[in-house]
């Protein structure tokens, strides 16, 4: 079983997380000092992160493999992203386009898919700056970025629970759920389906 959880920054993920998952979380990437300038190479940009989630999915099979269950904190399969930076002007359609092509190609290689359950947090702006000012702990660089994103997630997962109905929760629940394992994984047109849904800008 393969569940992500998913939010903005400050929205509490990492700590449901860390208090529900203890040695089955998949931590989020950090910073990689190679990654491409999209602005300037929006192709290897796409390839470059498609593979880097495309990591994590494959961390989070080990992590199944060995213990039945994995907890992702942030969704591998990150296509989100772009689009919601789209969506608010902080970049192209034309890059959004590239990266679902990178992103398609390895569910069609069988080497990204769709998580069992998806855990969705909401939070209010307002919530969330308190949140990041009081925790000394952490850096999030690009915060205000993230709260400007978060209608557009929402918006995502919405879609796609309308392809994968019963598969994604909204707000962080008491306990871990119980879900049964998702058929179609790596299901192209479930893929596509949820892409036609997604509003353009």
């Amino acid at each position: 079983m393969i569940l992500v959880v998913e939010g903005i920054s400050a929205s509490g993920k990492t700590t449901w997380c860390a208090k529900h998952g203890g040695q089955h979380v998949i931590a989020e990437n950090g910073r990689f000092e190679n990654e491409p300038d999209r602005t300037k190479d929006s192709l290897g940009a796409a390839t470059f992160w498609a593979e880097r989630n495309v990591d994590r999915w494959q961390t989070a099979l080990a992590m199944e493999d060995i213990s039945s269950w994995a907890l992702c904190d942030s969704d591998p399969l990150k296509l989100h992203y772009i689009w919601c930076l789209w969506q608010i002007g902080e970049a192209s359609e034309h890059d959004w386009q590239i990266e679902v092509q990178a992103t398609r190609e390895t569910i069609a290689q069988g080497r990204i898919g769709f998580a069992d359950c998806y855990i969705v947090g909401r939070i209010d702006p307002l919530l969330a700056r308190e949140r990041a000012k009081a925790d000394t702990t952490r850096r999030r660089s690009n915060f205000e970025l993230h709260v400007r994103l978060q209608q557009a997630l929402l918006i995502w997962y919405a879609s796609m629970d309308q392809v994968l109905p019963g598969r994604v929760r909204f707000g962080f629940p008491s306990k871990m759920p119980t879900v049964e394992k998702l058929e179609g994984r790596y299901s192209l047109t479930s893929f596509d389906q949820m892409i036609a849904l997604l509003p353009r800008k």
